[in-house]
């Protein structure tokens, strides 16, 4: 790997010492931990757009996490990094995310307004620092320092972190790497769902460039299938922009001529990037997906109801904490009431947090 690479001698290693691994990695062990953990299952029942069960062809949390991290790895592993690292980074960085997705998100963070608010990126450090729960030594997952400074300083259009735990300008190039890989993993196959659910089409994409210059590459006049069409040109867009951040990334990396990994902690921007052509042919996708997609007259319905369900839950619990399990009963004391039931309901699929409704 690099000399700026994150390896186990750079590390500042886990906060509670572990003796190495036969035969696996210290980053490695982290990746392991997070896929058997509880949160990773259960994103598999938390929306990514569409609500789970209503359409198994549509992307959840999980599948979005495993596309995000095939994604990361590739630019890792041609730009001579931490491919480890990287993927428990992506398999990670959304397991904060409470119940129906960004409009879950929104609620809770209102309703806990008094007690510092919800952001999901902070959440996925609590859940694995705090909720996880798997070794009788110490609570949380115990992951390795840069694994979880990548998880506190994730970034995207639609994730602005507050946490201020870590005291590095960056991360390392691994989490930039997640960051990136995040961004063009969820444009491209919301834009695929978003096709397949009807609610945009190739008529209104028209003008949009990054689309239009993927059907012309895949020649989409000729194929007839829709869904291979649909496929081909969100596969032809990632394929685009994975190769333009990898030459744009190896162009800075290039020109700042780091070889350590404290002169990437403390570099003036990001190291790991997208030509300035390419960033404003994605945000223009972006901005598209935002007025046409996910403010699209159906999904902001769905989103209204959110704001209702969550709230009523919300006030249950606070009102009738003996209802949560009593795991996360036993938090209250030190966390407070009402930071343990954002807990509890921010674990929750969204078929689980329905039936609570229900049952209440």
């Amino acid at each position: 790997m690099s000399g700026y690479a994150v390896t186990e001698k750079n590390s500042r290693g886990r906060a509670f010492p572990e003796k190495p691994h036969p035969y696996r990695s210290d980053f490695e062990r982290d990746r392991d931990r997070i896929i058997h953990c509880s949160a990773f299952r259960r994103l598999e029942g938390k929306a990514q757009v569409f609500t789970p069960g209503l359409d198994d062809y549509y992307r959840t949390r999980l599948t979005h996490s495993i596309e995000v991290a095939q994604i990361g790895r590739t630019i890792a592993k041609e730009l001579n990094l931490n491919e480890s690292l990287t993927e428990a980074i992506c398999l990670a960085h959304d397991l904060g995310h409470s119940p129906f997705g960004h409009a879950g998100e929104k609620v809770l963070d209102i309703l806990m307004a008094s007690s510092s608010g919800f952001e999901h990126n902070r959440q996925t450090l609590r859940i694995v620092d705090l909720l996880e729960h798997p070794y009788p030594d110490f609570m949380g997952l115990n992951l390795m320092y840069e694994t979880r400074l990548g998880l506190a300083r994730h970034q995207s259009p639609y994730d602005k972190t507050r946490n201020e735990t870590f005291s590095e300008k960056h991360c390392s190039l691994e989490g930039q790497i997640a960051d990136i890989a995040d961004r063009i993993a969820y444009n491209c196959h919301d834009l695929e769902d978003g096709m397949r659910a009807r609610l945009i089409g190739a008529g209104q994409l028209k003008k949009v460039k990054i689309f239009a210059e993927a059907q012309n590459r895949i020649n989409a006049g000729a194929i007839k299938d829709l869904t291979i069409r649909r496929t081909r040109t969100a596969k032809t867009i990632i394929d685009k922009l994975v190769g333009d951040c990898l030459e744009a990334s190896k162009k800075t990396l290039t020109q700042a001529n780091p070889t350590t990994l404290d002169e990437i902690y403390a570099a003036d921007t990001n190291l790991i990037t997208l030509p300035p052509e390419s960033d404003a042919e994605l945000a223009e996708l972006e901005k598209f997906l935002l007025h046409n997609f996910y403010l699209h007259e159906s999904l902001v319905q769905t989103a209204d109801k959110v704001k209702g369900w969550l709230q009523r839950l919300f006030e249950k619990l606070c009102r009738e904490p003996e209802l949560m399990p009593g795991y996360f009963q036993r938090f209250i004391p030190q966390q407070g009431l009402q930071r343990a039931v954002c807990d509890y309901i921010a674990g929750m699929t969204d078929r689980f947090c329905l039936k609570m409704l229900e049952e209440i």
